[in-house]
């Protein structure tokens, strides 16, 4: 957006097509946001109930069988389980953080967009009145 020349009134097409996109781009990055978040807390509560044991260079995980979803995960070039339980845990859990204050910005940029399109108010203030011109006596 900043390598449109700005005019008012939105009087060029190219300015148009480039605040339409930032809006879609930005709305998208919302509903990605989101949804990152979401899958990262369904993982980082399977991790919590996981049970991992070591075979060969992969970490098998397995879900408690009274689980109704009881199934393996399997992480492989992984020789140690515990950076599957507490390294990859830590990931999931800053991603949680991070992710819903970049869906802010997001949102943020949105609503900069929208309010900046949509909800300019002029007050109709005038330096001159109209009838200004009109209180002038005319010259014969």
């Amino acid at each position: 957006m900043l390598c449109v020349s700005y005019q008012v009134d939105e009087r060029t097409c190219v300015q148009f097509s480039m605040k339409v996109l930032y809006f879609l781009l930005s709305a998208l990055g919302l509903v990605v946001c989101t949804l990152a978040v979401a899958f990262a807390a369904h993982h980082c509560s399977l991790l919590s109930q996981f049970t991992c044991e070591s075979s060969l260079d992969s970490c098998l995980c397995k879900l408690p069988s009274s689980e109704p979803l009881s199934r393996t995960f399997v992480y492989r070039d992984v020789a140690d389980c515990t950076s599957i339980t507490g390294t990859f845990k830590l990931f999931l859990i800053l991603q949680m953080v991070l992710n819903p204050l970049c869906g802010l910005v997001c949102l943020l940029a949105c609503f900069v967009m929208w309010k900046h399109r949509y909800q300019v108010f002029y007050v109709g203030v005038r330096l001159r009145s109209l009838m200004a011109s009109d209180a002038q006596p005319q010259k014969a």
